[in-house]
């Protein structure tokens, strides 16, 4: 089974033996990499049909909504918590970011960054909301209603008080570094603690 490339680089960063919970989970592509890693794998999903798939290929995964439904889990109940193309989909990211870090120590978030050079130009150019590779559909049908850049998240969560032990930029499919990862990066991965 292939990984697209930023649920490949937090399969990789997990520790095996740990307990995780992956919200917004999608039909549990990552939980069954990280099981075969022996990693303790739990998953939340909004769509049913992501769950069924996801129950029927053995895994631990119940349909739920991250922006209610996090609140149930007890505090520090896994040893990470991951978000990966979900943050944008949620009505208060800055809440979902709290809930994280409360049912576990560190979390995973990846997101697509929408100051990319390719989003800004399409923009500029042409006065619309781009569809890029990350971005496939018309601002109209998209599930993203928060429009999140590198750079905005680091501003959330430094001013939470929460750190960032590691990021990860992604251009093409590719790791790309640090340096301007705002303008160049068309996705970003965080490692955050509290």
């Amino acid at each position: 089974m292939t990984l697209r490339p930023d649920l490949a680089i937090i399969a990789g960063a997990v520790p095996t033996g740990t307990r995780v919970l992956d919200v917004g989970c999608g039909d549990g592509t990552l939980i069954a990499a990280l099981r075969d890693a022996g990693v303790d794998a739990r998953g939340l999903e909004i769509d049913p049909a992501n769950v069924t798939a996801a129950i029927a290929r053995g895994q631990s995964v119940v349909q739920g909504d991250a922006n209610r439904d996090l609140a149930d889990y007890p505090d520090d109940a896994f040893a990470y918590a991951i978000l990966s193309q979900t943050l944008q989909t949620t009505e208060r990211p800055d809440r979902i970011i709290d809930e994280l870090l409360r049912i576990a120590p560190r979390a995973f978030v990846s997101f697509p960054n929408f100051a990319h050079w390719r989003v800004r130009l399409a923009l500029l150019w042409n006065g619309r909301m781009p569809v890029t590779r990350l971005l496939p559909v018309a601002w109209y049908e998209t599930p993203n209603i928060h429009h999140v850049t590198v750079s905005d998240f680091r501003d959330l969560v430094g001013g939470k008080g929460i750190k960032v032990e590691q990021a990860w930029y992604l251009s093409g499919d590719k790791p790309t570094s640090d340096a301007a990862a705002s303008w160049r990066a068309e996705h970003a991965i965080f490692l955050i603690s509290r």
